[in-house]
């Protein structure tokens, strides 16, 4: 492991500051993504910026009827919180559904949207990668590919993102506050995440110095009949093999509005807009809810190993709706 500085922040302003001044260095939150990358050699930072006591640790109801997350938020305080658990159950659900209750203890909000792939070729330091060594290669095409991309891959990378939390946040139209050089601003965060394209060493549209502050959840109606519906291969402490949150909106046995969200399958948390279009306006029944499974997954390109997570999501989303349909005829 390389020697780093280390710096506490004592403002956003400053936070980001400093790190517009050493290009090499990194905010540190809770670390456990960080620290693991450290460990292994996959990140090899000047300085750590430490940002994980700066005042964004509150979850507030908005005027409008939305919450701001604070980018400190810890995952289990998030998931417990009342507010969350009745108006965004999917989201409870999804960091419920994440890591361990030790971790959730400790991760944060900016740093669950931030974690980088768990792919075992980018974390193994021996063999080529195009996100940790661009122009390298990639070992997962034509290697291990079973927990890797079906959607939005490229010839350059196939891997996924790993986070629970982050695909119910963009089925939830949630915006992050993000804090740079020029100032604060807002991007949805169906567009913080990249897909791999040519450049997939870059996870997301953050430049460097760019310090997550908040989320913010808008206020969303159909959002209280929502949940999230994890695949993996083992019960708990895995990461998505395929990945829904759902959110249906019924009015005399048709769909008035939906969200949907895929994970598991993608480089980015996979929002399933043809499958919201198939279904609007359609019976609420398992046959409009497999023709809007089929309309998203038309574009799913498999690898070798990995031509199952295309049913499998089928099956997912299928059976996610048909239970948020059966809760609201109860």
């Amino acid at each position: 492991m390389r020697d780093f500085g280390y710096e506490r922040a004592t403002g956003a302003e400053q936070a980001v500051a400093t790190m517009l001044a050493e290009p090499d260095a990194v905010f540190l939150g809770a670390g456990t993504n960080l620290v693991d990358h450290l460990k292994l050699g996959i990140a090899a930072p000047g300085l750590l910026v430490d940002v994980s006591r700066l005042p964004f640790d509150d979850i507030v109801e908005r005027q409008d009827g939305g919450v701001r997350v604070g980018a400190t938020v810890r995952n289990a305080d998030l998931a417990a919180h009342p507010i969350v658990r009745a108006r965004y159950p999917m989201l409870s659900a999804a960091l419920l559904a994440g890591a361990s209750p030790q971790l959730r203890n400790l991760a944060t909000t900016a740093g669950n949207l931030l974690q980088r792939t768990r792919c075992p070729y980018f974390q193994d330091v021996t063999t080529p990668c195009n996100k940790r060594t661009p122009g390298s290669g990639c070992s997962a095409i034509g290697g291990y590919d079973r927990d890797q991309a079906v959607l939005g891959a490229s010839e350059q990378c196939i891997a996924t993102h790993p986070s629970d939390m982050a695909v119910a946040m963009t089925a939830l139209d949630a915006t992050v506050r993000v804090l740079g050089a020029d100032g604060e601003r807002e991007i949805p965060l169906i567009d913080l995440h990249r897909l791999p394209g040519n450049e997939p060493e870059r996870d997301t549209v953050l430049a460097h110095g760019d310090l997550i502050t908040a989320v913010d959840l808008p206020a969303l109606d159909l959002a209280a009949r929502s949940t999230y519906r994890k695949v993996r291969d083992r019960a708990s402490y895995a990461f998505a093999l395929v990945s829904v949150a759902a959110a249906l909106d019924l009015a005399d046995g048709l769909v008035r509005d939906c969200r949907i969200a895929f994970g598991g399958v993608a480089h980015k948390p996979w929002r399933a807009h043809a499958a919201e279009a198939a279904l609007r306006g359609r019976p609420a029944t398992e046959a409009s809810f497999a023709d809007a499974a089929e309309a998203e997954l038309a574009a799913a390109r498999p690898q070798q190993h990995n031509a199952f997570k295309i049913p499998l999501a089928r099956k997912v989303l299928v059976a996610t709706l048909r239970d948020l349909t059966e809760q609201g005829a109860r």
